[in-house]
């Protein structure tokens, strides 16, 4: 899935590379804003935003229809599958949704969450957006270390860690086994709190650690080959 955010290009360039996009078949789009080009490790670079995330959705949606941002036919429909980011790690989590709303009316076909570490909050935003036939994937990314948890809880902005999850890890300590188990161990809680909930979920792999994610996408297809064969034996 290629992410595409309003911060990179300008109007022009977002629609040349939407275009290129779709020349060589790739149709699966995340749209994102951006974070501000500060935040990074480029000093010097400039944020542009032509467009905001709603409007980079609408011209999709258009694009989808054979028609460019102008108006101006395109000579053939494109093909996209356009996915629009969602932020759950808000204080106003009804707000959060109004402007999910607002992105479906724009065009938005589903929706990928910020990571969320807490079985509460999964039944908190399945309570704001069950509404919502729009479908939503929860994002999972496994901590792996309690330095990692306490950076996350402490510096990015938004995302609290429950308690028990930062004593979890801090009893893992410096052992990086033991904090591997205890991060995937709790990373399979959320998985099967959100697979109850929402029609989907996705895998961040932290820091490259592709062996983790592994170890959840295996746990995955191991519950979904024992729920086919219960309903197997059910019918």
């Amino acid at each position: 899935m290629v992410h595409i955010t309003c911060r990179d290009r300008n109007l022009i360039g977002l629609q040349s590379h939407l275009m290129g996009l779709q020349t060589v078949g790739l149709n699966e789009i995340l749209i994102i804003t951006g974070d501000p080009s500060k935040i990074g490790d480029f000093p010097g670079a400039t944020s542009v935003y032509d467009l905001s995330s709603f409007d980079l959705i609408s011209m999709v949606k258009q694009f989808n229809e054979g028609l460019s941002y102008s108006g101006q036919s395109l000579g053939q429909r494109a093909n996209f599958k356009i996915a629009a980011a969602f932020n759950p790690n808000v204080k106003y989590l009804d707000k959060a949704v109004l402007r999910m709303e607002k992105k479906i009316a724009c065009g938005a076909q589903s929706f990928l969450t910020q990571p969320i570490y807490s079985v509460e909050q999964i039944e908190e935003v399945y309570e704001a957006t069950k509404h919502l036939e729009t479908p939503i994937f929860i994002g999972i990314m496994p901590l792996t270390s309690t330095r990692n948890a306490e950076f996350i809880h402490n510096e990015i902005p938004g995302i609290k860690l429950p308690d028990n999850v930062r004593r979890a890890m801090a009893l893992a300590g410096d052992d990086p086994v033991k904090s591997r188990i205890e991060g995937v161990n709790i990373a399979r809680e959320l998985v099967d709190a959100a697979r109850e909930k929402f029609k989907g979920i996705y895998l961040i792999t932290p820091f490259l650690r592709y062996e983790m994610t592994a170890e959840l996408t295996k746990y995955i297809r191991k519950v979904d080959s024992k729920q086919t064969s219960e309903v197997a034996v059910h019918e």
